[in-house]
């Protein structure tokens, strides 16, 4: 699905040169490296401020925290995504709400949310999922009428574009993953937020740290989630190169698309939408065989998300039911991730390209 020594045969030198800085400095939390992704990744997305954290579920449980969503509130999300985005809202206290999604883009269907509103909803959290943006005009519009808070769990979409604005930054607040396999990766864990307001970049600032922003002086209980010099090193050396591989990723997935339509369901390309394919997905009655025939020819290939979160035994409390949300349920059993990565070559994706045509063929 995703190799990454490829991209790392390009970015060894860089990466080695700059961990040696970082370890002959004996600095190596809360240090230089850090501080300068914070204001480079806010820059990249066009926000007032940007906190590295420990990982992108942290980065999502305090965003929530510093909105002071806790016990008695809910939060509208969407059942297809990955755990944590659903975790995050439970650890804090709160009541994951699903709704469900668009058939088109996998994301939260806006025309949905209002029915899903309660005097106890305090937030949407809107999720890009794949790299492909939600509809973020009506959910904003949604949350300014009922004076709701934006969050974005943009752990997968880190340079998505919506109306020429990059994801993150739209919102009230957004989450970023840099967990190894994402469009920036880190050799590691780690994580990010942005935000444009100075008393919410304040707030997570403090509680990654322990509540504190002066040694031994604590406002609030806060947790530990910083993001360490090293991670920090390697992802200003990969952000340089960001830009040219997501570029790299719409090449390789114009071709996917090119090929295989009209034959498969392929990802959208909206106007006023810059996907960015963190994965790309396809869809058709019979993933599971497609996915076995991809093994057998030694191709990787995914299913994001197999269980939607509504269906999940972890959140049985909330009583959701088969049936509750159909797209969800129906994509789930359908949808297939291909092989999508920067350093995939032309070879390797015409041979994915041809077996997935030759077993369309053979299914006739």
């Amino acid at each position: 699905m995703v190799d990454l020594k490829e991209e790392l045969k390009l970015l060894r030198e860089p990466i080695l040169e700059t961990l040696t800085e970082v370890i002959d400095s004996g600095q190596y939390i809360l240090g230089g490296k850090g501080e300068k992704l914070e204001r480079l990744v806010a820059q990249y997305t066009g926000a007032a401020y940007g906190i590295g954290v420990a990982n992108g579920t942290d980065a999502l449980q305090l965003s929530l925290q510093a909105l002071n969503i806790g016990t008695g509130d809910e939060v509208i999300t969407t059942p297809f995504t990955f755990f944590a985005t659903g975790e995050a809202i439970a650890q804090v206290g709160a009541k994951p709400v699903f709704v469900d999604i668009e058939e088109e883009t996998y994301n939260i269907d806006p025309s949905k949310i209002v029915d899903a509103i309660t005097k106890n909803t305090k937030a949407i959290l809107v999720v890009h999922l794949y790299g492909q943006v939600a509809k973020m005009k009506e959910i904003m519009k949604i949350a300014k009428t009922y004076n709701l808070s934006v969050v974005e769990d943009a752990c997968q979409a880190i340079g998505t574009e919506y109306d020429g604005k990059r994801v993150g930054a739209i919102g009230d607040i957004g989450c970023f993953s840099f967990f190894p396999s994402k469009n920036l990766g880190a050799f590691g864990d780690a994580g990010f937020v942005v935000t444009n307001q100075k008393t919410l970049y304040e707030k997570v600032n403090r509680l990654r740290n322990h509540g504190s922003d002066e040694k031994y002086h604590h406002l609030f209980i806060g947790s530990n989630s910083r993001l360490d010099e090293l991670q920090a090193a390697i992802l200003l050396v990969k952000l340089k190169y960001l830009d040219t591989f997501l570029e790299k990723r719409r090449i390789i997935a114009k071709k996917y698309t090119e090929s295989f339509n009209p034959f498969l369901k392929t990802p959208p390309i909206i106007e006023n939408r810059k996907h960015t394919f963190h994965q790309y997905c396809v869809e058709l009655d019979n993933r599971d065989d497609l996915a076995l025939e991809l093994t057998k020819s030694g191709i990787g290939s995914a299913v994001y998300y197999p269980i939607p979160l509504h269906l999940q035994k972890a959140f049985q409390y909330l009583q959701y039911k088969n049936g509750d949300f159909p797209v969800a349920e129906k994509t789930a059993k359908r949808i297939l991730a291909l092989p999508m990565f920067p350093m995939l070559t032309v070879q390797k994706q015409d041979y994915v390209i041809s077996t997935v045509k030759k077993f369309l063929e053979n299914k006739g």
